[in-house]
């Protein structure tokens, strides 16, 4: 049966110490009730996982990472590509507004222009 500590350690994936897992549980409790051994024991064994990697193994990791980063690099361009596109076609539309907007003042302008001399020709 696992200890507590066993239960809670989050595994590192893609790492396993030869002989597999069942006998390194042994092992642990072999160690002793816990204490400093125990910790120990576990620093260790956390210490030769990470030597256990080859240089194929790290360079497999490597160029995961690079691949991964070189997605997330295109997908950020085209998220910006596509903002960008999205401004320029919100811009085309408040320039078009803002000159009919211009245009709507200007008729606003005359009209109340005609007006005002229509009330003055009127009250003379």
């Amino acid at each position: 049966m696992e200890s507590d500590e066993e239960i809670r350690r989050v595994p590192e994936l893609g790492l396993e110490l030869p002989g597999g897992g069942a006998s390194t549980s042994g092992r642990e409790a072999g160690a002793g009730a816990g204490g400093p051994e125990r910790a120990q024991s576990s620093t260790a064994q956390a210490s030769s996982r990470r030597r256990v990697r080859s240089p194929a193994d790290k360079e497999h990791k490597r160029l995961k990472r690079l691949l991964r980063n070189r997605v997330s690099a295109q997908q950020a361009r085209e998220r910006k590509k596509a903002y960008l596109t999205d401004l320029e076609v919100k811009v085309k539309e408040l320039e078009k507004k803002n000159s009919e907007m211009e245009e709507r003042l200007s008729t606003l302008q005359n009209e109340n222009q005609m007006l005002r001399q229509i009330l003055k020709n009127t009250t003379l």
